[in-house]
């Protein structure tokens, strides 16, 4: 196992930092936020070895890092938003997205054409990155959906021996500050939208409100029962509601919501949103006509939460499920409370391929 403690020897491991990028292979380096995974973002090969590290990613793109904004116009178009964000906020903990010049292929490239960039504020690193001369991947070193790194000696004691034998060389900067990781915005269109901001603060209300169940579920099936029962418990009888739903690509929100449709007796097939912001199933209460309102803000840009449909399905009284919904939390939670509506908080957390962890907060 190769280790080199960067404050000891920062010379040497620059060196041979670049050395193990150049031969295709992968790093774990320190940024201002966690521990990264480095490999060459423009080398399929060691693309494809970082994709094996990360085991359980799905669709979901990889990031690169850059040395300087000259590197980024290379790799991407800098659009007018994205420019202000270049000049005003970078280096620093902000990943920008912006569309592909063609010149980088997927997991680097999203389905959509676009890049994920960070342009992060450690000198360090960005000297690796000067010296090996093109962009390297930007992802946190852990394995996917396991938590962020910030000391290597807990890093390697946590990961699993296949994903261990895949890292050529490990960076030491000691232990680093537990910071939020970076902030996501998107500028494709030339507008922002931030993808990942609001988290901190669905995060932050989680700490305010109570915990009213933990479950460990080990099947699609199981996680669909338990929004069945969570449903028939809490909100039966009790419209309107909020329920934000909050966890990763695949994570199991829509399975929670199909129980929840269950709950209410809805013939339908409870499916996400994808081509539309909010699905409406009907169903009968007490034979009176009611709407359970199933929501995807993921593709929502700022200032579109208003005149989703959201607030009109609050004021006719429905259920109103809410799919990423840590994207626009403190909007949501802020119209909750001008409409005095209640929220419950559910957090689906992988442990394994089939395991989820759920909390549900109210």
């Amino acid at each position: 196992m190769n280790i080199i403690d960067t404050k000891k020897e920062k010379d040497l491991a620059i060196k041979k930092a670049v050395k193990v990028l150049k031969n295709g292979g992968l790093i774990v380096y320190p940024t201002e936020t966690c521990y990264g995974l480095g490999g060459d973002a423009t080398n399929p090969e060691a693309l494809k070895k970082l994709m094996q590290y990360k085991k359980l990613r799905g669709s979901k793109p990889i990031s690169i890092a850059v040395a300087n904004r000259k590197m980024a116009e290379e790799y991407v178009d800098i659009n007018e938003m994205a420019d202000n964000l270049y000049e005003n906020y970078l280096p620093g903990p902000i990943t920008v997205i912006s569309m592909s010049k063609g010149k980088l292929v997927p997991p680097v490239v999203s389905m959509q054409n676009s890049v994920g960039v960070r342009y992060p504020d450690y000198p360090f690193t960005l000297e690796i990155i000067e010296q090996f001369g093109k962009p390297i991947t930007a992802t946190s070193a852990n394995v996917s959906y396991k938590s962020p790194p910030y000391n290597i000696q807990q890093l390697i004691k946590d990961l699993p021996k296949k994903s261990l034998e895949l890292i050529d060389l490990f960076l030491d900067a000691g232990t680093l500050p537990k910071n939020q990781p970076s902030t996501v915005l998107d500028t494709t269109l030339n507008q922002l939208s931030v993808l990942r901001q609001g988290r901190i603060e669905f995060e932050d209300a989680l700490v305010k409100n109570k915990k009213i169940e933990e479950v460990k579920t080990s099947t699609p099936e199981e996680t669909t029962s338990l929004g069945e029962k969570f449903a028939r418990e809490y909100l039966t009888g009790h419209q309107p509601v909020v329920v934000a739903l909050s966890g990763e690509l695949g994570a199991g929100k829509t399975q929670f919501a199909k129980g929840v449709g269950k709950a209410f007796g809805v013939e339908e097939v409870v499916n996400s949103p994808t081509y539309t912001i909010i699905n409406e199933y009907n169903y009968k209460e007490k034979g009176k006509d009611r709407v359970l309102a199933h929501m995807d803000t993921w593709k929502l840009q700022e200032g579109e939460l208003e005149h989703s449909g959201l607030i009109q399905n609050l004021e006719e009284g429905n259920v109103v499920l809410i799919e990423w919904a840590d994207k626009f939390y403190q909007e949501i939670s802020a119209l909750c409370d001008n409409m005095n509506v209640t929220i419950y908080k559910v957090v689906i957390k992988y442990l394994s391929l089939e395991e989820r962890n759920i909390e549900i907060y109210g």
